[in-house]
C-alpha cells in the first residue's frame, strides 16, 4: 500500500554529520505526518523528529529534546520525501533510524521503513 525507502545511514566520527532521506511511494494520503524514530540497543523506540504535510495552517515540526539544535527535519510535500540533517553527532545517537508515515485522519494506520543504521564512534 505504502512503501518507505530510507538511505543515508552509515559510520561517522563524533562531531560529524549525516543526512538521512526517506522516499514514500504508493497510495499516500495527502494530509499526513512523516517522521524519524530511532531505537538503540536496550532502549525503547523514540521519536526523533516529525513534520506535517501540505497544509500550511497545520504545519508543525517536533524534535526530541536530545537532538534540538543539532538535527533538522525537512520535507518535500509534493514528492513525499522527508530528510533528517544530523550535525554534531554524538556516540549516544547510535541507533537504527526508522522512517514513518501516518495519515492524520486515520490515527490507527501507519507505515514503517526497514530502518537504517547510524553508528557514531568516539
Amino acid at each position: 500500500q505504502v512503501q518507505l525507502v530510507e538511505s543515508g545511514g552509515g559510520f561517522v566520527q563524533a562531531g560529524g554529520s549525516l543526512r538521512l532521506s526517506c522516499a514514500a511511494s504508493g497510495s499516500i494520503v495527502s494530509f499526513n505526518v512523516m517522521g524519524w524514530y530511532r531505537q538503540a540497543p536496550g532502549k525503547q523506540r523514540e521519536l526523533v523528529a516529525s513534520i506535517t504535510s501540505r497544509d500550511q495552517t497545520n504545519y508543525h515540526t517536533n524534535y526530541a529534546d536530545s537532538v534540538k539544535g543539532r538535527f533538522t527535519i525537512s520535507r518535500d510535500n509534493t514528492k513525499n520525501t522527508v530528510n533528517l540533517q544530523m550535525n554534531s553527532l554524538k556516540p549516544e545517537d547510535t541507533a537504527v533510524y526508522y522512517c514513518n508515515l501516518r495519515p492524520v485522519l486515520m490515527p490507527t494506520q501507519s507505515w514503517w521503513g526497514q530502518g537504517t543504521q547510524v553508528t557514531v564512534s568516539s
